[in-house]
This record gives C-alpha cells, structure tokens and sequence, in this order.
C-alpha cells in the first residue's frame, strides 16, 4: 500500500459474533406435503370462493327441504303453477308473485286466495318447487359422490395391480380396458337402465361400469413412474413387501393425482346423471334430480320459466364452482400440471 493511499483506522471495523444456536435457524415453519398444498390452494381466490360456494349449496340441499313451510312431495292442485313470492320482497320483480294469465299481469296469489308464500313457485300439480330443487340437488349430489367413489376404487385398485406386477398380467388387463373404451358410454348406460329398474341404484351402476377406466389409465401410468425409482429399488432391496411397497411408497406418491381426477369426475357424473334424466332414461316420477326438473321445466319455459330457472342454476352453479376447485386442487397438489 502506498503512502498516498489512506488507511481505515481499525475502530471502524467491528467484531460480529453470531449465537451458534441461531446460525441455522429456519425462518419459516417446516410444512408437510399436505400443509404446503393447503397454503397453495389458499392463494387461489377462485378456488377458495367455488369451496365456500359449494359447501352452501350442499347445506342448502340438506336444509332446505327442512326450513321450507311446505313438503316437497304434497299437492295442492288450486296452488298450482303459481310463480315465485317472498313477503317482504315484493319490490323485486322476480318475487312479486305476479304472473301472466290471458297475456296480461297479474297477482297470481291475490286472484287464487292463496295466503302463503311460495319461495320458488310450485309447478304444475301445486308441489312446492323449493323443496323440490333442494331434494333433487340432495339426490343428484348423492348420485355423483358414489358414482365418484366406486371409480376411484376400481381404477385405483386395477390400475395399480396392472401397473405394478406388469408383463402379461398388464398385457391382458389393458386389452379389457381397450375393448371397454372402443364400445360408446352412452350406449352402455343406456342399455343397462333399460334392463334394471329405473332408480337411483341403476343410475349409480350404470354411471360406473366404464366410469373407472380413465382414472385406471391414470394411475397405471403413475405407478409405472414411480415403481423403477431408487427409494422404491432401496425398499425392495431391503426386502419390503409388495403390500409395504404399494402402501407407504406408490400410493402416497399418486394419491394427488387421484384426487384430482375424482374432483373432474364428480361434476361429469352430475351432468350425465341430469342427462340421464332430462331424456326420460333417470329417475321416475314423483322421484326429483336436478335433470327431471329441467325437463319438466323446459316444457313450460314460455309460461312458467321458474319451474326451470331455479334447478338450472343450481345445476350451473355446482358444475363451475367443482370445474375451478378441480383446477385449485391441480394447482395446489402437483404444480407441475399447470405448466
């Protein structure tokens, strides 16, 4: 250093001296797998808003028919076709209880003598159509949840033993799942309805006798990525058992993926359920889904639109608030699906 150059004075410099407990103090908790998917879902408004969204209408479902001052299953022929009233409510339009009749407006529970509210209408035998939408939700909900369940169980189940023994037991369960998929869905379901009894029993099986197949190719795939890596070759080195092997190591590992496809599984099995019955092949009367009361309610949506408008847009609204926790759930369980 030469002696032009000026030297720092040694009190500028000051000793740091660190607390070895401190030094390799993570400043953040350590989160588990699930714990760190649940903050990932958190972030995403929509999913989190479609959750609430759903959790109401499945309440509703359940309370409805209980809150509501009328049965859903008792007629009152002189109350019939009535539209939708809420006392206190009147200013807006669409609960003022006024009606067409003769092409002209008018009160239709002032001109029938009818002293009680009817919150969504009735419809054309006088039912209550609040309780009705509200039961038929319950049933078409009951309806996807099992139908979503057994997939998930048999393509679990086959897929995984196809995808983890392989060889020629792969070979011969592939090929079924082949000519499973060649023959159309709808024609399947069809012609099993038409052999059992129409019911809640015949909808659910025959929404599952080719329901499983695609959550059984996904996990076929999955198990067939996951059986070769070294922390499954180490606990078969070990000497694991293929139960061990399967339930501590494969299942954990696809576990997310299997959610996330039977929450893209739930919403399509509503929508084939109120298919089903919208063509007459569902639920029998006085039984009520969602899809018979569209299809009592698009016959009559000149003159009496509520009896459709109401089970539509539970119908609509079920469907968009699954699609986007679906999304939610894809985000949040395995990133890597986004991109």
């Amino acid at each position: 250093m030469t002696q032009h150059q000026e030297q720092l004075p040694k009190n500028a410099f000051e000793r740091v001296t660190i607390d070895p407990s401190q030094a390799e103090k993570i400043a953040k908790p350590s989160l588990n797998f699930w714990q760190d998917a649940w903050r990932r879902l958190r972030k995403n408004t929509g999913a989190v808003v479609s959750l609430v969204v759903f959790l109401l209408v499945v309440a509703m479902a359940f309370l409805g028919p209980v809150i509501s001052p009328h049965n859903a299953t008792d007629q009152e022929l002189i109350h019939a076709n009535l539209p939708p009233k809420i006392s206190g409510l009147e200013f807006i339009p669409l609960f003022d209880g006024v009606g067409v009749l003769g092409g002209q407006e008018v009160d239709l529970y002032e001109m029938k003598n009818v002293e009680v509210d009817y919150w969504f209408g009735t419809d054309g035998l006088g039912r209550d159509m609040f309780s009705r939408v509200w039961q038929g939700t319950q049933v078409s909900l009951f309806i996807a949840f099992a139908a979503a369940i057994i997939d998930m169980g048999i393509g679990v189940i086959y897929g995984g033993i196809s995808g983890y023994f392989g060889g020629r037991i792969d070979d011969v369960l592939q090929r079924i799942v082949e000519i499973l998929i060649g023959i159309p869905n709808l024609v399947v379901v069809i012609l099993m309805i038409m052999v059992m009894d129409p019911g809640i029993t015949a909808i659910i099986i025959a929404l599952t006798i080719t329901g499983w197949i695609g959550m059984s190719r996904v996990v076929r795939g999955q198990i067939l990525k996951f059986k070769n890596q070294e922390f499954v070759l180490a606990s078969r080195t070990l000497g694991a058992s293929n139960y061990r092997i399967i339930s501590k190591h494969l299942l954990p590992n696809i576990l997310g993926i299997v959610i996330i496809n039977t929450m893209f599984t739930i919403p399509t099995a509503i929508f084939f359920e109120a298919f089903l019955s919208f063509i007459g092949l569902g639920l029998q009367a006085p039984a009520a889904s969602l899809g018979t009361l569209i299809n009592d309610g698009y016959k009559l949506i000149e003159f009496q639109p509520h009896i459709l408008w109401y089970p539509a847009i539970v119908l609509s609204i079920i469907m968009i608030a699954f699609n986007l926790i679906g999304d939610g759930l894809r985000d949040a369980l395995d990133p890597k699906m986004k991109d």
